[in-house]
């Protein structure tokens, strides 16, 4: 158990959670779960009610949180231990109607009637049973109250239990101080393409991780996010606004909607260089030599100049060379009134789960250690706090 504890990220670090898990097959994902929070620093205790016992064995709970769930309450009064956060998932039918009735008959309503901790809630049910109209009722009369529910997936008629990931970061969101609450944060990832026929592009290697990172960082921090993004390589957040656009222009256009009445705009896509001029049909692969036509674009930070909003820009270059990044990058912030360049290597970071990146602003630059992509947004936007502050 030692060697997972916070080894992701430390932002759930001295947070005791509650995992409460209910009567659904999707109980046999807790394994998964429990170990995830852990790695992001959580200390786990689950509560299983006795349905959940029949699906998953209380021994496979204890080996993925280190300690015996609660199965029964006695004199312990074990309903009654402090947490920062109460998690139920999955969460039944069963479960959730009685708890919308104040029922207290299984140490999972028990513990959550009685708490004062944050109560998130992630159902796992038949998609019957999740449209029918006594259990909307219930659903909508525990969210009236404050209690958060993470919409479960659409697949082959059932109200499939959320993913981990997701049912992380919405805990990760309910604990951390949410320092941007009421703040619009624009982010753009991913890369552009622009076509050359009807069959072939011309784009780039960016993935849309680093872009992607960051926006989830802002929705951790309470802020209304938007995610502009061309091709990206991973999931998108089914809880994050996104806006595709996957060419150049369409791109420059909605950032200049979005980050009009934004509070900090982020600009994280690796945006093409240039248009290309497209050829009708499909070019025939049998020619020897083919000229394509170039058309320097439009930067989209020059567009967004005059905005009042706290500017992120990205300067990328291939060569290790810190102190080239570094005034290659003062260029952009000067020429572009930024409040903040993040610089690094491409050959480090197209594509990778991890990135090492220079912080560069008009007094300060500061080099953090090649990290995950989720950790290096958690320092971007410290440093973005510290100047807004």
């Amino acid at each position: 158990m030692q060697d997972i504890i916070a080894t992701k990220s430390e932002r759930l670090l001295n947070k005791k959670i509650a995992l409460c898990i209910t009567g659904s097959i999707a109980a046999v994902e807790c394994v998964r779960l429990a170990r995830e929070l852990i790695r992001h620093g959580a200390e786990v205790r689950a509560y299983l009610t006795h349905s959940a016992g029949e699906i998953i064995t209380p021994k496979a709970i204890e080996f993925a949180t280190g300690t015996a769930p609660v199965t029964e309450i006695t004199g312990k009064v074990e309903h009654l231990e402090k947490f920062d956060l109460v998690l139920i998932a999955p969460a039944s039918a069963n479960t959730i109607s009685k708890i919308a009735h104040g029922i207290a008959d299984t140490p999972v309503t028990l513990l959550a009637l009685s708490s004062q901790a944050e109560l998130l809630i992630a159902p796992a049910m038949h998609r019957g049973m999740l449209t029918n109209v006594v259990i909307r009722k219930n659903i909508e009369k525990l969210k009236k109250l404050g209690i958060t529910f993470i919409s479960p997936e659409e697949e082959e008629g059932a109200g499939k239990l959320a993913s981990i990931e997701e049912i992380v970061d919405y805990t990760i969101k309910l604990l951390m101080p949410p320092k941007l609450a009421g703040k619009k944060v624009v982010v753009t990832a991913g890369a552009t393409i622009e076509d050359i026929d009807d069959v072939r592009v011309i784009t780039n290697r960016s993935s849309g991780k680093m872009g992607i990172a960051l926006a989830k960082e802002a929705f951790y921090l309470g802020a209304r996010v938007v995610l502009i993004h061309g091709r990206v390589t991973e999931p998108l957040p089914a809880y994050i606004e996104t806006i595709k656009s996957k060419r150049i222009y369409e791109m420059l256009k909605a950032v200049e909607n979005e980050a009009k009445d934004a509070d900090i705009l982020i600009s994280a896509a690796a945006i093409g260089d240039f248009t290309v001029k497209k050829f009708k049909g499909k070019l025939d692969s049998r020619k020897d030599k083919l000229i394509l036509e170039l058309t320097p674009s439009p930067k989209v930070l020059a567009s967004v100049k005059s905005f009042s909003c706290f500017k992120v820009g990205f300067k990328a270059l291939p060569e290790g060379d810190d102190m080239k990044l570094i005034e290659a990058s003062r260029k952009v912030l000067k020429e572009h009134s930024l409040d903040l360049v993040i610089a690094n290597d491409i050959t480090m970071a197209a594509g990778s789960n991890e990135n090492e990146v220079i912080i560069i602003s008009d007094r300060e630059v500061l080099k953090l250690p090649r990290a995950s992509k989720s950790n290096i947004s958690y320092s971007i936007f410290k440093e973005i706090l510290k100047r807004l502050s």
